[in-house]
């Protein structure tokens, strides 16, 4: 069967499923999702270097804002 952000095995109910990839120097982007909606990813083109960080409510799963902080030019 299919589980939720490609995960191997289902999350327990009232639980939110999700799936953070970090990529790989500039060859692989990052990605974040989250309940099965991808909230960051290089296809969304919503990511760059440094820290990518999704805010998400954590009693309704819902989307909040993406930001990118870009760590190495200050």
């Amino acid at each position: 069967p299919r589980h939720k952000c490609g995960n191997k095995k289902s999350c327990p109910q009232n639980h939110f499923a999700f799936k953070i990839i970090s990529g790989a120097a500039n060859v692989v982007g990052p990605s974040i999702c989250f309940d099965d909606m991808i909230l960051m990813s290089s296809v969304k083109n919503n990511i760059g270097r440094g820290l990518n960080i999704a805010l998400v409510n954590g009693t309704s799963g819902q989307f909040l804002k993406a930001e990118t902080f870009d760590m190495y030019s200050g």
